[in-house]
This record gives structure tokens, sequence and C-alpha cells, in this order.
């Protein structure tokens, strides 16, 4: 069974930095493209950050240059390092392993006051 297990979520002052983790299981992690993704209230689900399998990485240009995000292919996780938040990252932030297949965890609420 697949479970893709998000942690790290908070909330924090505008400024201020996170860093989300996502554990994966049953799936051979190494090959998949990971990524993360974010809905906020009354918004459509967004792609913020992808990784494929080699360590490259794109970047909605929302969060360019503010947000990192990195793979470890040994202990099956995948990380969003969120420097100077602002109000309008709020949002729950899902993970999501693809190609080959689509999915997704429970997803994790962060939430950044002004």
């Amino acid at each position: 069974q697949v479970q893709l297990v998000e942690s790290g979520g908070g909330l924090v002052q505008a400024g201020g930095s996170l860093r989300l983790s996502c554990a994966a299981s049953g799936i051979i992690f190494s090959i998949h493209v990971m990524g993360w993704y974010r809905q906020a209230p009354g918004k459509q689900r967004e792609l913020v950050a992808s990784i494929s399998r080699s360590g490259s990485a794109t970047y909605a240009d929302s969060v360019k240059g503010r947000f990192t995000i990195s793979r470890d292919n040994a202990k099956k996780t995948v990380f969003l390092q969120m420097n100077s938040l602002k109000p309008e990252d709020t949002a729950i932030y899902y993970c999501s392993a693809t190609a080959p297949g689509q999915y997704w965890g429970q997803g994790a609420q962060v939430t950044v006051s002004s």
C-alpha cells in the first residue's frame, strides 16, 4: 500500500520559515518524480515545486528564490524548505509522487500570519 505522509506544517509569522517533509512507503521512491502542491481556500490546487529522479528542480514563479525542494532517495523522503513566507503562502500543502502513477499525501496545513 502506497503511503505519503507529510509533516512540518504549522503557524508562522510573515518572513518566517518552515520545512515540510514527506516520507514515502510502498513505492520505489527513486524512480518517481516528487512534487509539492498547495491548495488555498476557494482556489484550485497548484504545483509549487517538483524534483526529478536525478534531482533537477522546477518551481512556480510565486515561490522562486524562497522555496527549495530536495529529496533523499535513501530515506525515501522529499523536503520543501520554505523561507520568507508570505500570508499568500497559506494553504494545505500536498506531497505527490508521479511518473509513474499518481499518488498523494493527506496534506499539511501551513498558515502564515501577517
